[in-house]
């Protein structure tokens, strides 16, 4: 490794995860406070229904799969799960529930954007960024999908213990130089690259209506609404009696 290729590398993997970490937040704060009209995912069912119905149930329930998939194995220490399950067959259990979960979505995905392209009501309704975010997570779910084989070539879980150190140093704030990655295939660093990316771009884009899905988790704990008529003491069905000069 050269010396511009190992400076791009400590940026990467260094600094970079940081600045998405940054323009996640702050750019979701500011986006909520700024543009609320804007803070949801535009709604083409009214347009066709046919194929989103299953291409968006196949995404959502595969992205969430791998989204608290990816988070739970990346960011459990090692010494949680020691006693229970060694590192080779976490892996095992993470290749195959993944794979099947990212089979699910990268089907999904396929679906929702040969809809938007194929399909002239929609695409004339569709913004740039629409289609751009879904090609973006196409790749990424790609890039997902080839890193398999690499890690069925692993099977002792040693890259897997390489990434989740990376990921907790990063988020206890102990990334150093991430040599850690570098002698790591190609797929798995462009996997983590445009990961970070997604979270980049998530505040400009319609991906900032998860933060409402996670709100909807406190629906369950709503107080109970009561609801009153306006015609009280009156039985159901009854119309109230015209008054004089109305």
């Amino acid at each position: 490794m050269n010396a511009f290729e190992s400076y791009l590398h400590t940026f990467l993997f260094s600094a970079y995860p940081y600045i998405c970490m940054v323009v996640f937040l702050m750019g979701s704060l500011a986006r909520y406070d700024r543009d609320q009209y804007t803070w949801k995912s535009d709604s083409s069912q009214l347009l066709r229904t046919g194929v989103l119905r299953w291409g968006s149930n196949m995404f959502h329930v595969g992205i969430l799969f791998l989204f608290f998939g990816h988070f739970a194995g990346l960011l459990t220490p090692h010494w949680v799960y020691e006693p229970f399950i060694t590192p080779a067959n976490k892996q095992l259990v993470a290749i195959t529930a993944g794979g099947i979960a990212g089979f699910i979505c990268f089907i999904g995905l396929s679906l929702l954007i040969y809809r938007r392209i194929f399909d002239p009501r929609i695409r004339l309704t569709s913004h740039r960024t629409d289609l751009a975010i879904l090609i973006i997570l196409w790749v990424q779910l790609t890039l997902g999908l080839i890193t398999l084989p690499y890690s069925l070539s692993h099977a002792d879980g040693s890259v897997m213990l390489v990434l989740s150190d990376w990921a907790q140093r990063v988020f206890t704030f102990r990334v150093g130089d991430a040599a850690g990655l570098i002698p790591l295939a190609w797929p798995y660093k462009v996997h983590l690259v445009l990961g970070m990316t997604i979270f980049l771009l998530f505040p400009f884009s319609r991906l900032v209506h998860v933060w409402s899905g996670f709100a909807t988790v406190f629906y369950l704990f709503r107080p109970r609404q009561v609801v009153r008529s306006r015609r009280l003491n009156l039985p159901a069905g009854h119309n109230q009696p015209r008054q004089p000069g109305v």
